[in-house]
């Protein structure tokens, strides 16, 4: 029996049957690929956006009598593209000229702007007293509507083309202040201790410091403050008139071209995002953020 039992506890044990583990090897991706597939995940849902737009669009012009079909209005927009820059006089002038005249009033405005908001913004983060001074000020007038500020560019300069600008001056001016007055304050404080270790002056620490701390605060307002620009200055042309995207609209209504308005809608839009997307560029490029 000893033996017997011996012989059962020596007895080998037979290994278990080998597991043949199968791995899904997946092919790289192609070059084409790496591109196509982002620009058609970018393409497919915007195209489906536009399809909606259009089918909704269609859906008012049939509903609503005198509304342009999409047809009808893109049968307008290559009549008024095929010469967007003819000069019958003052008053008949092409959409072009037009967009250039807003443009040049915007840039106006924003240019005159920067130049004020800019150092006020830094004035303001940089000394205590003068933020406690003028805080209330731009908490008083920043609700203010742009709009309300035309009738007192109008009386002070005796012009419409001034005012203009000085509404788009007045209602971009606080996206500046205030981006770059908070950019300052949240610039770390061992950049101040270091500048007093080393004792240097104030405009240089203005110059060597905080500015480019503060870039990326300062290209941010820059670009809230030119989509407010852009916005005004069409009402801001309709009560003004003269040459102008705003004036054109305007002038287009009382001739009853409702397919020209609706074109002037998209320019106004296209126009629009070009400005914001080339000061996004522009911040993400001094952006520290990587």
């Amino acid at each position: 029996m000893k033996s017997e039992a011996r012989s059962l506890n020596t007895a080998p044990i037979a290994a278990p049957p080998a597991q043949v583990i199968a791995l899904k090897v997946t092919p790289a991706p192609r070059r084409g690929q790496r591109w196509l597939r982002p620009l058609l995940q970018r393409l497919i849902p915007a195209s489906c956006g536009l399809i909606l737009l259009l089918f909704v669009w269609q859906l008012a012009s049939m509903s609503s009598k005198g509304f342009p079909t999409p047809y009808a209005t893109w049968q307008a927009a290559v009549t008024l593209f095929a010469d967007p820059f003819y000069n019958n006089g003052p008053n008949d002038q092409g959409i072009g000229w037009n967009v250039v005249a807003s443009l040049q009033r915007v840039a106006i405005g924003f240019g005159l702007a920067a130049l004020v908001g800019v150092p006020a913004g830094f004035l303001i983060g940089r000394f205590t007293f003068i933020a406690h001074m003028l805080n209330p000020i731009i908490a008083l007038l920043r609700p203010v509507s742009p709009l309300a500020w035309l009738p007192i560019g109008l009386l002070l300069f005796q012009r419409a083309e001034p005012a203009s600008s000085w509404t788009i001056f007045i209602c971009s001016i606080w996206p500046m202040v205030i981006n770059t007055a908070e950019g300052v304050q949240r610039i770390p404080q061992d950049y101040l201790n270091v500048a007093r270790v080393l004792r240097l002056n104030e405009w240089t620490v203005m110059r060597r410091i905080l500015f480019p701390a503060v870039l990326p605060a300062v290209l941010t307002g820059m670009r809230l403050s030119m989509g407010i620009a852009w916005l005004v200055i069409v009402a801001a042309e309709m009560l003004t008139g003269g040459l102008g995207i705003g004036f054109w609209i305007w002038n287009e209504w009382n001739n009853l071209n409702v397919e020209n308005i609706l074109i002037a809608i998209v320019v106004i839009g296209v126009v629009g995002l070009l400005l914001e997307q080339a000061l996004m560029l522009l911040a993400r490029r001094f952006s520290w953020e990587k």
